[in-house]
C-alpha cells in the first residue's frame, strides 16, 4: 500500500512547477525580493532549458493573475497569429490529406511568449528583466541533469520528428541543438544549451524588441524561409497579446475561472455546470456513477469546443450562452445514468453572437500567477532557427480548412488553443491557482481535479494524485473527428470494478497507452489558506516537478 504524499506548505511565497530545477530557479527569484511574476517567467525560462519539448521562446503563453493590489484577477492571451502572406488557398493546396499540417515550416505561428512575458513583467515585475532570467542562463550555460520522465519524453519526441516526412532535410539544426551523437540525453546525463543561453541574455539586455524586431527575428524569419515557411519580419514585428477578462461559473459555492477563447477553457466550465447537477457529494471517487457523468460531461462540453471555439477577433463564440445554467441543465438531461452516448452533439440552438507546461506562483504580498506556456506537440514544428538554441511552436495545427468552421485558417489569426490556465476563488477571495498540462486532457484533468476537492474534500496534492481516466474521440476544432464512443485509457491504478461497469454501460476502456499518446496530464497547483495566509502546494509524479516555498 502506497502512502500518500502531504501537501507542500510555505508562509511567504512558494513556486510549483514540472521540474525541480525551474522551481529552484523561481524560488530563488522570490527569495531576492522579486514578485510572483518574476519568479513566474524565471521558472518558465528555466523549463525551457530542461524542458524544451514542451515548452519555450518559441511558443505561446496564456496566464491569470490575481492582483492582491487591486483584490481582482487578470487574464493574459499572450498567442500569436498565422502569417500575413499565406492565404487559406495557399494552406489548402499545401495540404495532404486536406488537413492541417502537424509539424514543418507551415505550423508556424508568431510566438507569443516573450511579449507575455514583458506585458506581464511591465505591470507586476520587480527586478529587472536581466536579473529574472539570470537563473535560466545559468542553466542553460552549466547544464541540468535529466530526469526520468523528462528522458522518456524526449526520447519519444527525437524518434517522433526523425520519422515524419514533413521535416524530411529540415532536421539538422533541431539535432545539433537537442542530440549528441544523434542521441537525446540520457536519464541523469546533463544538457546544455549555449546558443538558448545566448538568446535569453539578448531577450534580458534588449527587451521585447531584440526578440521581435532585432537580430534574433532577423534570424528566425531567415531560418523559416529556409525551411519553405511564410511567417516572416513583419509577422515578428506586429505580435500583439491581450489583456482579457477572464470567464467564470460557480460550482458548488466555489468561483472558476478560466479565459475565453480562443482558448479552450469554457470546456472546463461547461463540464462542471453538467456536473452540478447530480449528487457527486453521495458517491465516491470509485463509484462508476462518477465517472460515468464525467464522461458524458466531457464528451458534450467537447462537441461544443469543436463547434464554437475560436479566435474572437474572427468569430463570436456565444460565451455566456454555453456557460448558462440552464443550458447545463439541458445538456445533462441528454445523458442516459446507464448507457454511454455513441453520437453526441453540439448544443444547436446555441447560436454564435463567437504539449505544454504549467506553472502556478506566489508571492509574499499575495501576488499569484497561474500561467501555461506551450509550443505544442513535442519539439513543436520541429524547426530550430540556426544557432538560437530553441523550436518554434507548431499551433497553425489547430486551425480547421474547412471555410465554414469559425476556426478555420486565415492569415493574421490566432488558432484554437489547448493550453488553459486556472483559477479558482471562494467568497471573492483566491483560493487555487492550479492547471494541468496535456492538450485534451487539459480541460478533463482540470475537472477531474477540481472533483476531488470541491466533491471529495481532498487536499490539493491528494486531488493530484488520484488515477486518472482520459477520453479522445468524437468531432475535434480542426476537422479531425472520431466516433463518438471513442477510446477512454485509464491508469494502472484505476479501480477495475470502475472499468468493467464502465464497459457494461458502452465506454470502451483501454489500459493507458505508453507516451505521448497517454499522457494523463502534468498538474501543479497552489491553495492560499483564507484564514492564516499561508500556501499550500501540490505537484504529481506523473513529471519530474517540485514544489518549492519559504
Amino acid at each position: 500500500m502506497s502512502v500518500p504524499r502531504p501537501p507542500v506548505v510555505a508562509g511567504n511565497g512558494m513556486v510549483a512547477s514540472s521540474q525541480t530545477a525551474a522551481s529552484l530557479v523561481g524560488l530563488d527569484v522570490l527569495r531576492r525580493g522579486g514578485s510572483a511574476i518574476d519568479a513566474a517567467i524565471a521558472t518558465n525560462a528555466a523549463l525551457s532549458v530542461v524542458e524544451p519539448h514542451m515548452c519555450g521562446i518559441g511558443g505561446d503563453l496564456f496566464a491569470i493573475v490575481w492582483d492582491s493590489a487591486k483584490a481582482t484577477l487578470a487574464g493574459l492571451n499572450a498567442s500569436g497569429c498565422s502569417p500575413e502572406s499565406l492565404s487559406l488557398e495557399t494552406m489548402q493546396r499545401s495540404s495532404a490529406d486536406g488537413f492541417m499540417p502537424g509539424r514543418g515550416p507551415l505550423a508556424i505561428t508568431t510566438p507569443g511568449a516573450v511579449a507575455g512575458w514583458f506585458d506581464l513583467h511591465e505591470r507586476f515585475g520587480r527586478l529587472p528583466m536581466s536579473d529574472v532570467l539570470s537563473g535560466a542562463i545559468a542553466l542553460a550555460e552549466d547544464g541540468v541533469a535529466i530526469g526520468f520522465n523528462t528522458n522518456a519524453a524526449w526520447s519519444e519526441a527525437v524518434g517522433h520528428l526523425r520519422q515524419d516526412s514533413l521535416l524530411d532535410g529540415l532536421l539538422e539544426p533541431f539535432m545539433n541543438c537537442y542530440t549528441t551523437n544523434a542521441a537525446p540525453p540520457k536519464l541523469g546525463g546533463v544538457f546544455r544549451n549555449q546558443e538558448l543561453a545566448n538568446s535569453l541574455r539578448v531577450i534580458g539586455n534588449g527587451g521585447r524588441g531584440a526578440f521581435y524586431e532585432g537580430p534574433l527575428a532577423e534570424e528566425i524569419a531567415k531560418s523559416i524561409g529556409r525551411a519553405g515557411g511564410y511567417l516572416n519580419r513583419d509577422d515578428l514585428a506586429n505580435c500583439q497579446v491581450e489583456w482579457v477578462t477572464p470567464v467564470s461559473t460557480r460550482y458548488r459555492g466555489v468561483d472558476i475561472f478560466e479565459l475565453p477563447p480562443n482558448g479552450q477553457g469554457l470546456s472546463v466550465l461547461q463540464m462542471l455546470n453538467i456536473l452540478e447537477q447530480f449528487p457527486l457529494h453521495d458517491y465516491t471517487p470509485d463509484d462508476p456513477r462518477y465517472w460515468h457523468l464525467f464522461l458524458e460531461a466531457k464528451k458534450l462540453a467537447f462537441e461544443d469546443r469543436a463547434a464554437y471555439f475560436a479566435d474572437p477577433a474572427f468569430y463570436s463564440a456565444p460565451t455566456e450562452a454555453l456557460i448558462a445554467k440552464d443550458y447545463a441543465q439541458t445538456r445533462a438531461g441528454l445523458i442516459n445514468p446507464a448507457q454511454a452516448m455513441a453520437d453526441p452533439r453540439p448544443g444547436e440552438h446555441v447560436v454564435p453572437g463567437s504539449d505544454t507546461t504549467y506553472l502556478s506562483v506566489c508571492d509574499a504580498d499575495g501576488l499569484m500567477v497561474s500561467l501555461i506556456q506551450s509550443i505544442y506537440s513535442p519539439f513543436g514544428s520541429g524547426i530550430v532557427p540556426e544557432g538560437l538554441g530553441f523550436a518554434l511552436q507548431s499551433r497553425a495545427a489547430g486551425f480547421n480548412l474547412d471555410p465554414t468552421h469559425p476556426n478555420c485558417y486565415a492569415p493574421g489569426k490566432r488558432p484554437f488553443h489547448t493550453i488553459i490556465p486556472a483559477f479558482a476563488c471562494k467568497n471573492d477571495q483566491p483560493w487555487f491557482c492550479f492547471g494541468v498540462m496535456g492538450a485534451d486532457m487539459q480541460p478533463q484533468g482540470q475537472v477531474q481535479v477540481l472533483c476531488n476537492m470541491i466533491d471529495f474534500n481532498f487536499d490539493p496534492q491528494l486531488a493530484g494524485d488520484m488515477p486518472r481516466l482520459r477520453h479522445d474521440g468524437g468531432r475535434q476544432p480542426h476537422g479531425r473527428h472520431g466516433d463518438g464512443i471513442g477510446i477512454t485509457q485509464f491508469e494502472p491504478a484505476f479501480p477495475r470494478s470502475v472499468v468493467a461497469s464502465l464497459n457494461q454501460q458502452g465506454h470502451q476502456l483501454k489500459p493507458q497507452y505508453n507516451g505521448v499518446a497517454g499522457f494523463m496530464g502534468g498538474y501543479q497547483g497552489i491553495v492560499k489558506d483564507p484564514d492564516s495566509g499561508a500556501y499550500i502546494g501540490a505537484t504529481e509524479a506523473r513529471l519530474d516537478g517540485a514544489v518549492m516555498g519559504y
